[in-house]
């Protein structure tokens, strides 16, 4: 598997996706994002990933059922596809294995 083709905000999109669970649409993604990261996420950066990350098989959508709360209209809601986890997996462990590469009075030196 290619991890190659996963950029860094498609990655945390996706990773939000699987935090949120089944409240994962548009514009609960862009709050999370922003709560994690204290940066201006834009529902249409969000889109453009979600459909990305569609594409690449890494999500799935399903339409929810119409609200009140957005005038009637129905929600995409995401899910992380089987694919997407190991994808996430891998992710994680590439980044473990360069963290534990890197010794402690190394990391003392950047405080």
């Amino acid at each position: 598997m290619r991890r190659s083709d996963l950029g860094e905000f498609e990655e945390i999109v996706l990773l939000a996706v699987a935090a949120l669970s089944s409240n994962a649409y548009t514009i609960t993604i862009a709050e999370e994002l922003e709560r994690e990261t204290g940066n201006i996420v834009t529902s249409g950066a969000v889109h453009a990933a979600t459909q990305r990350l569609e594409q690449k098989g890494y999500l799935r959508s399903v339409w929810g059922e119409a609200t009140s709360e957005r005038g009637g209209r129905r929600k995409r809601l995401y899910s992380v596809t089987a694919l997407g986890g190991r994808v996430l997996e891998e992710s994680r462990a590439v980044r473990n294995r360069f963290w534990d590469r890197i010794l402690p009075a190394i990391r003392m030196e950047w405080n």
